[in-house]
Parts: C-alpha cells; sequence; structure tokens
C-alpha cells in the first residue's frame, strides 16, 4: 500500500469500505456459526441439555454463512479456480479470461438471488416455522438473500474494475511492470 508524504496511508474509497463491512459480516457470521454449534455440542456432551431448535438455527445460519461466504470471495477472486489455461496465458489475454469468467459469476449469481428471493417469499408465505419454538424461518431466508445481494453487487463491481480500472485490483497482475 502506498503512503502519503506524510508517511500516512491513503484514504480507502467508499466502495472499498463498503467490501470490507460485507467481509467483516462474512467473518461475523463465521462465529455465529462456530458459536452455535460450539455451545451445543458442549451443552449435550457435558450437561446432556440441548438448545431448542439449535439444529434448525444451525442450518439456517450455514445457508447465511454460505450467501455470504460467496460475497466475500467474490470480489477478491480468492475462490476455488483451475488456472491451468490461465497460468500460461500473457498478462492481456488473463485479464480477457478474467474479466469472461466474473462476467459468467456475475450472470449465474444474478440469476441464482433471483431464485433465492423466490425461496423468500414462498417460505415467508407458507408460514414455515422451526420445529421447536415455532418461529418464522423467512427472516433467516432474507439474511441469507440479502448476502446474495452483496455478492452480485460485490461482483459487478470487480467486473467494473477489472474491464475500466484493473489498476485498482489487487491481483493487478495484468499491468506490465514499471520500469
Amino acid at each position: 500500500m502506498r503512503e502519503d508524504a506524510a508517511g500516512a496511508p491513503p484514504r480507502r474509497s467508499a466502495m472499498d469500505r463498503f467490501i470490507d463491512g460485507i467481509e467483516l459480516l462474512a467473518a461475523i457470521f463465521v462465529g455465529i456459526v462456530a458459536a452455535d454449534i460450539f455451545i451445543s455440542v458442549a451443552l449435550r456432551y457435558l450437561f446432556d441439555i440441548s438448545i431448542p431448535d439449535s439444529y434448525d438455527f444451525g442450518k439456517q445460519l450455514l445457508g447465511i454463512l454460505i450467501f455470504w461466504g460467496i460475497a466475500a470471495t467474490s470480489y477478491r477472486g480468492t475462490h476455488i479456480t483451475v488456472d491451468l489455461v490461465w497460468a500460461a496465458a500473457s498478462p492481456r489475454w488473463k485479464r480477457v479470461i478474467d474479466v469472461f469468467a466474473t462476467l459468467v459469476l456475475l450472470f449465474v449469481v444474478t440469476v441464482q438471488t433471483a431464485m433465492l428471493f423466490d425461496k423468500v417469499r414462498t417460505t415467508r408465505a407458507d408460514h414455515v416455522l422451526t420445529f421447536d419454538l415455532h418461529l418464522p424461518t423467512w427472516p433467516f431466508a432474507l439474511v441469507a438473500w440479502l448476502g446474495d445481494v452483496s455478492a452480485v453487487l460485490l461482483i459487478a463491481v470487480r467486473t467494473y474494475r477489472l474491464i475500466f480500472r484493473p489498476e485498482t485490483m489487487s491481483e493487478a497482475r495484468y499491468l506490465k511492470p514499471v520500469e
């Protein structure tokens, strides 16, 4: 990261702070899922007590974690990839491959987001409830859907930056080294 004349790091843009916020939310959901699992297992094995609806909550929280995780990994490009062709390509073709792959990802996640919204709508309309406490499950689906919406936004930002501002990407590997 470059510093200014006074030695301070540069100000981050609003978009970079938004991206950091989404990544922070994804990390918080990881912590919540881990705490839910740990507490449920500890109570069950140490005290023979179970939390009502812990299975339902765990299942719903895991779904939330997956969709917010998609948002966090999609922008950074840190999801699992197979780079056999990409590794052998020139910097220009690497950028072309990345733009194409990101556009495909944007399309797929956008369709997924539309379908997930339908799931939120039907879950609410059908009054689906948890088993023990009879709590509605649609708010969990809504939070998962918001993670998917965030993924679409971040993938759109990534696509824009790859096409028009590749120097802003952390993996600006398409740029020729400065001599």
